[in-house]
């Protein structure tokens, strides 16, 4: 059994889970309800990025740069792989299997 390192980071995961869950988070949303700080969100979305499982859209609001990010279908399917993986796991676990 494999995890997908990309997913598989906690904090990582925890944005996978968010964005998931919400559709669209601005960064101030994410920061806020994750307790992530500024740098350590921005590597983690930029790495999502690379991966071509979070899109980004840039503007301004009220004169305010604001930054929203939404998963891409890449994304939505990488993180529901992962959440069948972690299942497979617990099944086999209360199976007794290694």
């Amino acid at each position: 059994m494999e995890f997908d390192k990309l997913v598989h980071q906690p904090t990582r995961l925890q944005i996978f889970a968010y964005l998931y869950r919400h559709d669209r988070a601005t960064f101030s949303e994410l920061q806020d309800d994750l307790e992530i700080t500024d740098g350590n969100l921005s590597a983690h979305v930029q790495r999502m990025e690379e991966a071509d499982a979070v899109s980004i859209e840039k503007q301004f609001v009220d004169r305010r740069p604001q930054t929203t990010y939404e998963l891409t279908d890449k994304g939505r399917e990488t993180f529901e792989s992962h959440v069948d993986t972690l299942e497979a796991l617990l099944d086999q676990l209360e199976r007794g299997e290694e």
